[in-house]
């Protein structure tokens, strides 16, 4: 039986509040500790093996998408955006705030959205919400998509792949944000943003990744 019955408060228990380090205008409630924080999810779910809490961090390619999309407002402005994979909330946040119509951000992590929600309350704005894995079923509707740091293993580059050839098939723009991860397809992409991107060191092999902006071209 769980014994975390509530998600939002063991996010609310377990993280600080702080501001995004590439993108200071937004605050999450992040980890400071990795491993602790995993540990402590195991312990109170009852479970081992479960996935790593990726929504308690401000991951490269999320910070360098939000900068680049509070930089470039009339990149989403009045659009439908869609966050994919979106962990903390933090790039549809960014969305939200530079004009976005809606935002619905999508994870398959029910924590994830938990922390999602809460972030998005933090800085006042509202996203809708979706515990799924939309690489398997037809993509909500959008004008715009965004992909951050999905390219980590050829699993899960395959699948988002797939996903991101039907976005494109129906028009939808889609773009990444990524350090440069061992599955990115650089032969697809245009460079629209270079960064030098501050991360926590415990989960990256540096505290400063150099992290790129994308557009993904018809495939």
């Amino acid at each position: 039986m769980p014994l975390i019955k509530d998600p939002s408060e063991f996010i609310r228990r377990e993280t600080r509040i702080k501001p995004v380090p590439h993108a200071e205008e937004i605050r999450l409630h992040v980890a400071d500790e990795a491993m602790d924080l995993w540990q402590k999810t195991e312990d109170e779910l009852g479970e081992l093996g479960i996935a790593p809490p990726f929504w308690a961090f401000a991951w490269a390619g999320g910070q360098g998408l939000a900068r680049y999309i509070l930089d470039t407002p009339d990149l989403v402005s009045d659009k439908r955006v869609l966050d994919f994979a979106c962990g903390s909330g933090l790039v549809g946040i960014a969305a939200m705030m530079a004009g976005a119509a809606s935002c619905h951000a999508v994870d398959i992590d029910p924590f994830a959205l938990a922390a999602a929600e809460l972030n998005a309350d933090l800085n006042g704005v509202m996203l809708s919400f979706e515990t799924a894995d939309i690489t398997a079923s037809e993509p909500p509707a959008a004008d715009i998509v965004f992909c951050g740091d999905v390219f980590y293993d050829k699993y899960m580059a395959d699948k988002v792949m797939d996903l991101i050839d039907r976005l494109l098939a129906r028009g939808t723009e889609v773009l990444v944000g990524d350090p440069g991860r061992s599955y990115l397809p650089k032969s697809l992409l245009t460079e629209l943003a270079d960064y030098r991107v501050p991360v926590v060191g415990a989960l990256e092999d540096n505290e400063i990744k150099h992290t790129k902006v994308y557009r993904v071209e018809k495939i």
